[in-house]
């Protein structure tokens, strides 16, 4: 056998053993609620980017939550020019952000420091002691996301922050989170518009996944007022906003229209349909707590 025949059946040996198992449908009896559980607490259909920066007109520093469920947490964050927080890191969480204006400075353990700017995407996985800083003369917008009822940790030559409720105790622990299994420390979505950047799963956790969904409305069939979309029978999902318009049909909430900045939230068993809108490309990212989340279709 020559080395060219020789490689060729490696060539293809490899790709063989790289292919994606088939993905099997199954036709099941799916349980959907007859009383959808709705929006509660600080989650709305459709919170605009446009509102929230309203609400907060002419403060500095500030915080706006948008979503705190049993699988995620998320709020809008603004830092002034100078402003920082504090050295810190989460035992078991990995933490990810959305830049939406402004530039941060990130220095994160075991990476050279960075500036992002808007349409960064940025992620720290656990145990990983991180700092953010506004840097420029103007305040810094962040969507920042974690796992639910996540705790923060302090570096031991610091005081760490009065919190109600909790005592701060000296304490070890091993370990450290990786950027493994197509984590990366940050995505420019500007390369994602541009063709450069390939990659669409941004977080791939065991508790949380992050999609970028990314693509033209004139290239998608025809919509059709019968299609329901899909729902998630254990838990919510919620998008922001990247590029150009979003459009959703969801149950509970008729027709929403989205534009960038915007975050959108379909609670679990509610129908949900979203579609590249508007005109030209158009792009959201997609948050949920599992990996491998059931999507249920309406079978016919």
């Amino acid at each position: 056998m020559t080395k060219a025949i020789a490689l060729a059946a490696l060539v293809i040996l490899t790709a063989s053993a790289q292919k994606k198992p088939e993905v099997v449908s199954q036709t099941v009896w799916s349980p959907k609620a007859t009383k959808l559980p709705g929006w509660t607490g600080p989650h709305k259909p459709h919170t605009k980017l446009a509102e929230v920066l309203a609400a907060h007109k002419g403060q500095a520093n500030w915080s706006h939550l948008v979503v705190d469920d049993e699988h995620l947490n998320a709020q809008y964050i603004q830092m002034a020019p100078g402003a920082s927080t504090r050295r810190r890191m989460h035992p078991d969480t990995r933490e990810w952000w959305v830049i939406q204006a402004g530039q941060i400075r990130f220095t994160i353990d075991g990476q050279e420091p960075f500036v992002a700017r808007k349409g960064y995407l940025v992620q720290v996985p656990y145990r990983t002691f991180y700092k953010m800083e506004t840097v420029g003369t103007e305040p810094s917008l962040r969507f920042e996301v974690n796992i639910a009822k996540a705790k923060t940790q302090y570096p031991s030559d610091e005081k760490p922050p009065d919190v109600p409720g909790y005592e701060f105790l000296k304490t070890t622990v091993a370990g450290q989170g990786k950027y493994e299994g197509g984590n990366r420390p940050y995505i420019d979505f500007a390369n994602v518009v541009n063709g450069t950047e390939s990659q669409r799963r941004f977080i791939a956790d065991d508790r949380a996944v992050s999609n970028i969904i990314f693509g033209d409305v004139a290239k998608l069939p025809p919509a059709k007022d019968s299609d329901k979309g899909h729902f998630h029978p254990e838990c919510a999902e919620f998008w922001v906003v990247l590029l150009g318009t979003i459009e959703y049909k969801m149950e509970g909430a008729g027709m929403i229209y989205a534009t960038e900045g915007d975050i959108v939230y379909a609670p679990r068993m509610h129908w949900h349909r979203p579609r590249f809108g508007g005109t030209g490309n158009s792009a959201r990212l997609a948050m949920n707590g599992y990996q491998d989340i059931s999507h249920l279709f309406e079978a016919h």
